[in-house]
């Protein structure tokens, strides 16, 4: 079966304190969405990368892909929407339906090849798989100015990257667009239909502020 992999890179700089958008930041002399493009193209050797980014920067994202010695058609560029849910539909215009698709952070580098595999043999068994990690922390939740706690053992982290068998996943995309779709498992449930978590890693982090690049070249150089 083939196998996209929609690679989201639209976010800012902003809670980084930098005027470089975070997937262009340096983590061990390479950007964060090279090392991100580079876990999806090692995972298989015949899955396809689509890079969704903003109309500014794809010329920073076809750098990117010069510096990979691979076949041109395995990393496509597109440009993203107004939303994440904007970004991934034009991102998946560039899918085929007989295929497992994944959906991922581009700022998420540090996924690991044990995940995306068993994601995709999770998709092609039962449709979908969204991996996830369980809460650590003590959880509450909060409604107004009150607020209670939550048990933790019920409470899962969701992860990326979101898989799913493609004509599962485009035909949610038809949907209009409304504020309740924070990810694409989310798109999917506003269908109707059901979808599966599977566990993730801790070490998937997202990298959004000053500290997570520091902990990235910590994971990176324990070869975790």
């Amino acid at each position: 079966m083939e196998k996209f992999a929609v690679i989201v890179a639209g976010g800012s700089g902003l809670r980084m304190g930098t005027d470089t958008p975070k997937q262009f930041l340096l983590l061990n002399g390479k950007p964060v969405l090279w090392h991100t493009l580079n876990k999806f193209l090692n995972a298989y050797e015949d899955l396809k990368c689509i890079l969704v980014l903003p109309q500014e920067y794809i010329a920073k994202g076809e750098e990117i892909k010069e510096m990979f010695k691979v076949d041109a058609n395995r990393i496509r560029i597109t440009i993203g929407g107004a939303t994440r849910f904007h970004s991934v539909k034009n991102g998946l215009k560039l899918v085929d339906e007989n295929a497992i698709v994944f959906v991922h952070d581009g700022v998420r580098c540090l996924v690991e090849d044990i995940v995306i595999k068993r994601c995709y043999e999770q998709a092609v068994a039962i449709g979908s798989a969204i991996p996830a990690v369980a809460a650590t922390d003590s959880t509450r939740i909060v409604d107004g100015v009150n607020n209670k706690v939550a048990d933790r053992n019920n409470i899962r982290f969701i992860q990326t990257p979101q898989t799913f068998q493609a004509n599962l996943l485009l035909e949610a995309f038809k949907q209009d667009f409304n504020d309740g779709f924070t990810d694409e498992a989310t798109v999917v449930e506003a269908m109707g239909k059901p979808v599966f978590l599977c566990d993730g890693d801790y070490n998937n982090i997202k990298i959004t502020r000053p500290i997570d690049l520091l902990v990235a070249e910590s994971i990176l150089a324990s070869g975790k």
